[in-house]
């Protein structure tokens, strides 16, 4: 396995961020300094060391969980509210969250420590598609999906939904629109609607990339297949489908 990609899988920084460790001098194996990228390890046989510091692989771990509203995409919550970690089983909450929903959002969240793979399916450029279900106060007006996938400005850049349609009718009390995202952005759906002078009721997210989140029940988890693993590499490009140990 090549030393950057072992640093990125163990947890230690995102692959080019490991890359950038090599290149300082930071990196040990079997005691020498190893400054070249692309030095191969035996993950087995090998002692990798990063400022001195042992660093080992763990075992891939890919969990979902179904996110109630009213908790927090954090570790620590200076005001004392519910995190996410409150609800994993307690031999998963050493697991790095795959981006995040906001307080009030709920749906699905995903946690690994593949880090290098979930480092290219947040990038930008990988375009990993993310389905929201928003449901409104209406009634609305029926133009909002065209508005929405037109794109609205927002204060850090413009916005826009690679797709967007009605789930349940706009004249009804509470429409609810189908929303999908290429981005990450903090609250984006939210300041969204909003821009467009529409007030948001729930926000679910049912999809990330090729998973879904299906009956998962609210605040419950399920470790991801190994179909669903593959499925998440090949989603995140090239490198990451190649050859990853299972």
């Amino acid at each position: 396995m090549r030393l950057q990609k072992y640093l990125a899988r163990a947890g230690v920084a995102s692959r080019r961020a490991s890359e950038e460790l090599i290149a300082s001098g930071r990196v040990r194996v079997n005691g020498e300094v190893v400054t070249k990228l692309g030095t191969r390890v035996d993950p087995n046989v090998e002692r990798v060391e990063v400022d001195r510091r042992r660093i080992r692989l763990k075992p891939v771990l890919w969990l979902a969980l179904n996110k109630p509203p009213g908790y927090a995409c954090t570790r620590r919550d200076p005001g004392g509210r519910p995190i996410i970690y409150d609800l994993l089983p307690a031999d998963t909450r050493h697991l790095p969250h795959v981006g995040r929903l906001d307080f009030m959002s709920e749906g699905l969240l995903l946690l690994s420590n593949e880090g290098d793979v979930v480092h290219r399916l947040l990038h930008p450029r990988t375009g990993i598609e993310r389905v929201y279900h928003a449901r409104l106060r209406g009634p609305v007006t029926a133009e909002l999906p065209d508005r929405l996938r037109a794109g609205v400005a927002l204060e850090d850049g413009p916005a826009r939904a690679r797709r967007a349609g009605w789930i349940t009718p706009p004249q009804t009390p509470s429409p609810t629109v189908e929303i999908v995202l290429t981005e990450g952005r903090n609250r984006e759906i939210r300041r969204m609607l909003a821009s467009l002078g529409v007030t948001l009721r729930s926000l679910r997210r049912t999809s990330f990339g090729p998973i879904r989140l299906g009956a998962l029940a609210a605040g419950t988890t399920r470790r991801l297949s190994q179909k669903e693993r593959a499925a998440l590499r090949r989603a995140a490009g090239p490198a990451c489908s190649r050859a990853v140990t299972e």
